[in-house]
């Protein structure tokens, strides 16, 4: 059964004096084979999910607001970059400022989501950049600010599908404006080979990953997700948004595969994909996410989900943990963050928010986390899921 909230019912439940909500798990979660610990493990297929029952929603009062349990909304409708700064900066202020991030002379990556590739472009009703990837004006708008803050280099990072993205979506142009450097993590320079990176305590698939060596050397380290569901995941959010840092050379079955299809293991029921994701997290940690739902899509999160429908929230949310991030990215999109593994919108996967809170990596329990910025009840935005 779907337990998405409908804006109605938010508005109606939520009011203005609440800020957040605590939706409680309950049903019995599936048991996780024991997996492999081999960085090339092949894969067995699972068993698919158990139904669950609808979760009860019961409200609390907004936790005491602090950095790392603590997310802020923004609300603007366009893509001009001195008002994305302005409004990027207040984000910034209300989330306690970027001195805890980025210390003087930082070295900084920022991994957009730059999936797919532009051979649809010509198909599409829109810019890529407002449909299925994040908005290189938001990009150069973070950039500008954390340079102001003090960063002292900063690389645009994501593993290509495609050579032609940087130029085409104007990445190429943002990283000219602001001296940035751009690196196709899909190879290994500017070194000769792929760094290794251990995924350590709490590892769910993987014992190490190997990637750019940037990605090492950085001191911060930002995910810039394009708020947007996902067939398998649900949502795919900051969280999700590191499966674009291995090559997809290393991690496919077949050669002539141009996606990590080895992250994958079934379109019936993943519990792999989304602990692969909670692996990257534990091996190339984000110290700040932001995600992009200006303009976006509801169904779909590339051109090869043909349902899908541009939509206009107007929204950034911001925060300097991950999991809180996508927590309130999820609920302003009409999800329940915490739902069980099986159900609505994480029907096909388990929840890899709840994954990550397990693991560690932050809570995506609406009743911990402080909302600051725009009142999530006067500005959710209901998204219509993959399937």
């Amino acid at each position: 059964m779907k337990t998405s909230i409908h804006r109605r019912q938010f508005l109606k439940l939520m009011g203005t004096s609440v800020l957040s909500f605590l939706l409680q798990q309950c049903g019995i979660r599936p048991t996780l084979p024991e997996t492999p610990t081999d960085s090339t493990e092949t894969v067995t297929a699972l068993p698919a999910a158990t139904a669950f029952p609808s979760p009860t929603v019961t409200f609390q009062p907004t936790a005491t607001p602090n950095p790392q349990t603590t997310a802020a909304i923004g609300q603007i409708n366009t893509y001009e970059v001195s008002q994305l700064r302005q409004k990027l900066q207040e984000m910034f202020q209300q989330l306690g400022g970027l001195a805890d991030v980025i210390r003087p002379g930082a070295r900084v990556a920022i991994k957009p989501n730059l999936t797919g590739g532009t051979w649809s472009d010509p198909q599409l009703p829109a810019p890529t950049t407002e449909l299925f990837v994040t908005h290189p004006a938001l990009v150069q708008a973070l950039s500008e600010l954390l340079i102001d803050a003090g960063a002292g280099h900063i690389r645009i990072v994501e593993g290509l599908g495609d050579e032609a993205i940087f130029r085409t979506w104007g990445y190429t142009d943002v990283a000219s404006r602001v001296n940035a450097e751009l690196i196709d993590l899909c190879k290994p320079a500017p070194y000769g080979d792929f760094a290794t990176f251990p995924v350590g305590p709490g590892r769910q698939i993987y014992d190490v990953f190997y990637m750019n060596a940037v990605l090492e050397e950085v001191d911060v380290f930002i995910s810039f997700a394009k708020m947007k569901c996902h067939s398998t995941t649900g949502v795919t959010l900051s969280l999700k948004n590191l499966i674009g840092l291995p090559p997809i050379s290393l991690y496919r079955r077949d050669e002539t595969q141009n996606h990590r299809s080895a992250f994958h293991e079934s379109t019936e029921y993943d519990r792999r994909l989304p602990r692969v994701a909670i692996d990257l997290n534990l091996a190339r940690p984000v110290h700040l996410a932001l995600i992009d739902g200006i303009k976006t899509v509801e169904a779909g999160a590339g051109a090869w989900d043909t349902g899908y429908n541009p939509v206009q929230p107007g929204l950034i949310v911001a925060g300097k943990n991950p999991v809180v991030t996508d927590a309130v990215a999820a609920a302003l999109m009409g999800f329940d963050p915490d739902a069980p593994s099986g159900s609505h919108p994480f029907s096909y996967a388990d929840n890899h928010l709840t994954l990550a809170r397990e693991a560690g990596l932050g809570t995506n329990r609406l009743g911990e986390i402080g909302i600051v910025g725009a009142e999530m009840a006067n500005v959710a935005f209901s998204f219509r899921t993959v399937r």
